[in-house]
């Protein structure tokens, strides 16, 4: 079967997709989990006829698609939560959850997914191995990737693709990259300790305050001065907090802020830095400061190969001139990293930029309160994670 006949049948599943997508999008939930997201795939997967798998830690969906002969096992990716955010979009089928919203595009990524199954199913005598469906909650912050390794989704798989939306990319369009294609992503909280006093006597006291303000300064300072440009990391205090009232000194200051990093080597080394800084500085004001680094998501690695076979794949389906290799990573982070910790894979880029956009890159991006998508995009969506299955299994046959 030639790959470009899988986007006819994926624009006839379109208007189910829309549907599914729409359906979880009114009704978004967060975390580890998510009860309606969960029957939701599950109902759309027996309706198949497939055996589904529920986690025990968090609700996850897993079904595998077995092909008409043997051979190996590819996995698909979708996770499914949302954002504990607004929505302002005015769209009619806006979230009816207070505080919550699709605004990463994990809503499209689910529908996709499921209508992918949907295709690869009425193939699937064709395929000769195993695909299998990991619906993940979690990716936004609990780490959902993990427990499901843990329970067992990626035992027998041999490689793993997913797909992320991008608003700021021309809808319909897709983008890859070979090695590091997200960031790494901690958290750093530094306390700083002086001596609390009145605010008309500062020789008294020792003020932590200032320190705190010149050590900010100097993490700027430090990483543009100290890690190479071409292997980047972003530094970013977002929270200072100190003292309770305007004529008293406090006793400390309290920095919080995020770490990005494109490589383990300069992540680790700026972790040792940040220490440094910190301590070094409040020593010179008499302070003393404690720094705690809460390790969060790996860099997400695409390994070469599987991303040059994984752009071939979309350059045959959609045409070259549809197909963009990235030309840098993107500092959010993603815990699809942990599988591609444990097998070769990929993640790819699908534009979904409404079209009345003329300049995409000011089109309102993911994690925004008034993010929206070009719903007609996720045609292409599903005949990709279609096409990168066939093509893999096609490929690696024995």
């Amino acid at each position: 079967m030639a790959l470009t006949d899988l986007l006819a049948p994926a624009a006839d599943l379109l208007p189910g997709v829309v549907e599914l997508r729409r359906q979880l999008h009114l009704h978004p939930e967060l975390g580890l989990d998510l009860p309606r997201t969960q029957a939701a795939v599950v109902d759309q997967l027996e309706a198949l006829g497939l055996s589904v798998r529920t986690g025990d830690r968090l609700s996850s969906v897993v079904a595998d698609i077995e092909g008409g002969r043997p051979g190996p096992t590819v996995l698909l990716r979708g996770d499914m939560d949302a954002l504990p955010m607004p929505e302002d979009t005015g769209l009619d089928f806006a979230s009816r959850v207070d505080g919550t919203m699709h605004a990463c595009g994990h809503d499209a990524h689910t529908a996709m997914l499921v209508g992918a199954a949907r295709l690869l199913v009425a193939n699937k005598d064709q395929l000769p191995g195993r695909v299998r469906l990991m619906f993940q909650p979690g990716e936004e912050g609990p780490g959902g990737a993990p427990l499901m390794i843990r329970e067992g989704v990626l035992d027998g798989v041999d490689a793993a693709f997913a797909l992320h939306v991008a608003p700021n990319l021309w809808s319909g369009m897709v983008a890859w990259k070979a090695g590091p294609v997200m960031a790494s992503a901690d958290v750093l909280e530094i306390k700083v300790h002086g001596r609390g006093g009145h605010a008309s006597t500062p020789h008294w006291a020792v003020d932590p305050v200032p320190v705190a303000c010149e050590i900010v300064l100097a993490l700027q300072q430090m990483v543009t001065r100290t890690v190479d440009v071409f292997d980047p990391a972003v530094l970013t205090i977002a929270q200072l907090e100190a003292g309770t009232t305007d004529n008293v000194i406090p006793e400390s200051a309290r920095l919080v802020g995020t770490l990005r990093a494109v490589s383990e080597r300069t992540r680790h080394e700026v972790w040792e830095r940040i220490s440094q800084v910190a301590d070094g500085i409040a020593a010179a004001h008499g302070c003393t400061a404690d720094v705690e680094i809460a390790q969060g998501y790996p860099v997400t690695h695409n390994d070469p190969g599987f991303a040059s076979f994984a752009s071939g794949v979309a350059t045959e389906l959609l045409g070259a001139g549809k197909v963009v290799e990235m030309p840098a990573p993107v500092m959010g982070a993603e815990d699809f990293s942990y599988v591609l910790q444990n097998v070769p894979g990929a993640m790819l880029y699908l534009g979904v930029c409404p079209p009345e956009h003329e300049n995409p890159f000011v089109a309102p991006a993911c994690h925004s309160n008034r993010m929206v998508l070009h719903e007609d995009a996720m045609t292409t969506g599903v005949a990709l994670h279609a096409a990168v299955a066939t093509a893999y299994l096609e490929r690696n046959a024995g």
